[in-house]
């Protein structure tokens, strides 16, 4: 499938309004959990979050951190607003697409992403921008699923991926990794807890 972020951005508006509802029991049973765990792995003072979508983030947010939070879709930005208001959330939110972000290099301590990549259209790219925005021995947190190490599922999760773009926007086959690794970091982690398809990448500056 030809990358195409005005695409993505309509599927993502299409569903901002039900997207919470349609990933609840995944929610609950699995990302919540992780989500605490890749927060935790936060350091420094200005943070920022990129792909905040509905605002799932907001109750992880490290309550003596400024953070800046991105989301290329107006309405699932519109979501996160709202969410902001009710909770009274510290955070300053902004329509921006990850492949060129409007800061200045080594601006920030941390950069987290929580399933994102998967919907990048251009991963590499992006990935690129949020090492340029993290300081020098800062540090891009991703918590991302990507295509499995069995070859069985892999070839199942290639059949079924533009089925699942077309419906939603998200890749379910990256090699989100792989692309961490070939960018420029002093090193790439990923956390012994993590399962076949599901990655908490720490990858230092």
């Amino acid at each position: 499938m030809k990358p195409d972020s005005a695409a993505i951005q309509q599927r993502y508006n299409r569903l901002a309004p039900y997207f919470e509802g349609l990933e609840a029991v995944m929610e609950g049973l699995i990302f919540k959990r992780w989500r605490k765990k890749c927060w935790a792995e936060v350091q420094g003072h200005h943070i920022l979050e990129v792909g905040v979508g509905t605002g799932k983030n907001f109750d992880y947010y490290p309550a003596d951190a400024r953070i800046t939070a991105i989301d290329f879709s107006q309405e699932m930005l519109k979501q996160a607003t709202a969410k902001q208001s009710r909770k009274n959330i510290a955070v300053d939110l902004h329509l921006i697409n990850v492949h060129s972000l409007p800061f200045a290099d080594n601006s920030f301590d941390t950069v987290i992403a929580t399933f994102v990549f998967c919907s990048v259209p251009l991963p590499v790219k992006g990935l690129k921008e949020l090492y340029r925005v993290c300081r020098p021995n800062g540090q891009v947190i991703l918590l991302e699923h990507v295509l499995s190490s069995n070859r069985c599922l892999a070839w199942l999760m290639n059949c079924i991926n533009p089925a699942v773009v077309a419906l939603v926007g998200a890749n379910i086959n990256r090699n989100t990794l792989k692309n961490v690794q070939a960018c420029p970091f002093s090193s790439v982690h990923v956390d012994e807890r993590s399962g076949d398809i599901i990655k908490l990448i720490v990858a230092k500056k």
